[in-house]
């Protein structure tokens, strides 16, 4: 029944966001501007000529007037689009809206601060995914609280045959892997993906060490002297240590054939690797997830699966590296015990890493998700660029400067690609390199943002974003473009990147043709059933809907997987193939790797 519903709800976002196409509506950021940014928002469905425009004020007078800037049929929305520019009225108020072809919009406000809550509230995501510790009411709120999921975890390695009857040995020992974050919708914990999130946070304190004071965000940790982001920060950073091996230990793993000059094969290709027997010291595991996928809807503490250890990789490994050296140099002299035992762990992790260089993840097991990455030289890039951000020591600078990816062409970071985050560090932290080094640094990554600020003009909404094809979590990776676009801004002072940033948080917040904000909590008509066992009340009254702050995983027209998406398929393009149904994973599932540059993004606006 539950995929019935799934089905029609599908249909009928189908049939509407069809329909939209063919009458007049406005489309723009329903939270509203703030006085001095640029205003647009783009009318969809009103043909191609001119059309004049009124700006109404709270009592239906006109404040302001002018005329459409026609775009045409835009490929990514399937739309025919014009956009309407008010950039120019910067007087603060409410319930400001538009009025253009026998349509008015939704109300929105200017103000200045405007985005300060929101960044509360996608900082207060992180606090509401913790694994290990009761969620009270007090920080997350009332409907939100709940007991602790897996709050003992003392967790084995994965033994016996997977899904395509490989037969794993398993280990001799346990660890405590207690706390973390969920990772998604599911009850999860990965280090390959962690690793991006917890780095992201990080990097949003160093670039504004005194903007998260103590008391400034609602967690437990709150009054303890220490910046409350560090906190949050701190408690993913523990887990993630908590998965490193032991010294001393040897086990199985498929790997290509160790120290040869090409990478070996992949775990999840067809032909499977040979085991080989690997001193696992210093390694992380992958992840730690339930033994078989756990039923919509499943509150953590009522988790009972199996919950596993699965094999170390190469690139868990080297994702603790890079974070462990990031919190080393970000706590000193805040703990500098804590700081210590980051730095021990990120060595022992690189070291690892440079005996076992190729040592993938595998997707064969089912109820968890792969993160296979069949490239990890960008990973080696990104650690030991940390490395020597911390250290300053000259086996980790020659580690950066030989790598292919210092001074190469910039894109976008993903958990697949975080090259750019070891650029990044190296642009925006003093370290040893010359000035012609970092010079060159800094140029490749003020270029790639240029870049972004070019596809603004090639897609009808004018976004900072490539103008056709949206991948699984196209959300976040538009935060992650905007998230460059804040650094080129840093590093150049020059407000033209500001305008790419706020394009890029009005497509999120309802310019979009499907007129809905993809934050929830966040908008007029915002995200209220995304794929969560917990934030589940479509499914079970008793269970709260998503709490404020938390973004969807948005469009997806290339990764169809779902039943919900499938039903979609051949019905929508780029921008529309999406659904607000807890069923569609592919379309709406949440996860820390896109709302922590979300809460970057929104951050830096607040700046």
């Amino acid at each position: 029944m539950r995929k019935r519903n799934g089905w029609l709800l599908a249909t009928l976002m189908a049939t509407s966001a069809a329909a939209a196409q063919q009458s007049p509506a406005i489309d723009l950021n329903q939270l509203g501007f703030e006085p001095a940014d640029v205003k647009l928002a783009v009318v969809r469905g009103a043909g191609t000529k001119t059309l004049p425009w009124l700006l109404l004020d709270t009592d239906g007078k006109a404040v302001g007037k002018g005329e459409t800037l026609v775009y045409g049929p835009d490929a990514s929305s399937g739309a025919v689009v014009q956009r309407i520019d008010f950039s120019g009225f910067r007087r603060a108020g409410k319930g400001y809206r538009l009025s253009v072809a026998g349509v008015t919009s939704d109300p929105f406000a200017i103000a200045p601060s405007l985005y300060r809550p929101l960044v509360r509230d996608a900082a207060n995501f992180f606090y509401q995914q913790r694994a290990g510790t009761p969620i009270d009411a007090k920080f997350a709120g009332s409907a939100w609280a709940r007991p602790a999921g897996h709050a003992h975890e003392v967790a084995g390695c994965f033994s016996g045959v997977d899904e395509r009857g490989t037969v794993w040995p398993g280990c001799a020992y346990k660890l405590d892997v207690t706390g973390g974050w969920y990772d998604a919708g599911d009850h999860g914990k990965y280090v390959v993906n962690g690793g991006i999130a917890l780095w992201t946070l990080l990097n949003a304190y160093a670039r504004r060490p005194k903007a998260f004071p103590d008391g400034s965000l609602r967690i437990p940790e709150s009054g303890n002297g220490v910046s409350d982001l560090l906190d949050e920060a701190r408690w993913e950073m523990e887990f993630l240590l908590r998965m490193q091996i032991p010294d001393g230990v040897r086990t199985q793993v498929p790997s290509g054939p160790l120290g040869a000059p090409k990478p070996g094969r992949p775990a999840w290709e067809a032909s499977f690797p040979p085991f080989a027997e690997i001193d696992a010291g210093g390694m992380a595991h992958q992840k730690v997830a339930d033994r078989n996928w756990t039923a919509l809807p499943m509150p953590p503490q009522n988790d009972r699966e199996e919950r596993l250890l699965y094999p170390p990789t190469t690139g868990a490994t080297l994702n603790l590296a890079a974070t462990a050296a990031q919190c080393a140099r970000l706590w000193r002299e805040v703990d500098d015990a804590f700081a210590a035992r980051c730095l021990t762990a990120a060595r022992r992790a690189w070291a690892a890493a440079q005996r076992n260089p190729q040592v993938y993840a595998t997707s064969s097991f089912t109820g968890s998700g792969g993160y296979g990455d069949n490239s990890l030289s960008d990973e080696f890039y990104w650690a030991a660029a940390e490395l020597y951000a911390t250290t300053g020591e000259a086996a980790f600078r020659k580690a950066v400067t030989g790598s292919p990816h210092f001074g190469e062409a910039v894109r976008a970071p993903g958990w697949s690609f975080t090259a750019p985050l070891g650029t990044i560090t190296l642009a925006t932290v003093k370290t040893g390199l010359s000035d012609a080094e970092v010079q060159k640094l800094r140029a490749t990554l003020i270029a790639a943002a240029d870049g972004m600020l070019e596809q603004r003009r090639q897609n009808g909404y004018a976004i900072p974003y490539k103008a056709q094809g949206y991948p699984w979590g196209s959300n976040g990776d538009l935060m992650n473009q905007a998230m460059l676009l804040g650094v080129a801004s840093d590093l150049t002072g020059d407000s033209k990147y500001r305008g790419g940033i706020v394009s890029a948080l009005d497509y999120l917040l309802g310019r979009n043709p499907m007129g809905t904000s993809y934050v929830s909590g966040h908008g007029v008509r915002s995200l209220n059933n995304p794929h969560h066992r917990f934030w589940a009340h479509v499914l079970d009254a008793k269970l709260p809907g998503p709490p404020p702050g938390v973004l969807s995983g948005g469009p997806n027209d290339t990764a169809l997987a779902d039943p919900v998406a499938m039903q979609l398929k051949g019905k929508c393009v780029a921008q529309t193939c999406w659904a607000d149904d807890i069923h569609a994973y592919a379309l709406n599932e949440v996860a820390i790797n896109w709302n922590a540059p979300f809460f970057w993004v929104a951050a830096w606006m607040e700046d």
